[in-house]
């Protein structure tokens, strides 16, 4: 049932409801899967696989993998976090400009009294 390339879902643990591809095979009860989860071994107990079989060799690369994720269109969009670094460095130059008003307003007041 498990060989090399077959597409599964992994069910239990951290990266359940992800897909992952069997890249090797370690004995009867545990391969090796990478793909959308963490390259690691899985016991085939966590595993769902589906009836699609990718061709890929044995200890493909994590690159080699995502690819062939993209190809079946499994792989999501990556989000657009240029928009939030943008947020985050707007809300910083506010907080330094507060904190100058601030400093401005402490030194004021002390060379008026």
């Amino acid at each position: 049932m498990f060989e090399i390339g077959r597409l599964c879902i992994k069910t239990a643990g951290r990266d359940a409801n992800k897909h992952c591809l069997v890249i090797d095979i370690i004995d009867d009860k545990y391969v090796l899967i990478d793909g959308l989860t963490r390259r690691r071994k899985c016991n085939i107990m966590h595993l769902e696989p589906s009836e699609k079989v990718v061709k890929i060799k044995k200890d493909a690369s994590h690159d080699e993998v995502i690819k062939e994720l993209e190809k079946l269109k499994l792989v999501p969009k990556e989000k657009k976090r240029i928009a939030k670094k943008e947020k985050s460095s707007e809300k910083t130059e506010k907080i330094e400009k507060k904190a100058e008003e601030k400093i401005k307003g402490k030194k004021t007041s002390k060379k008026n009294k």
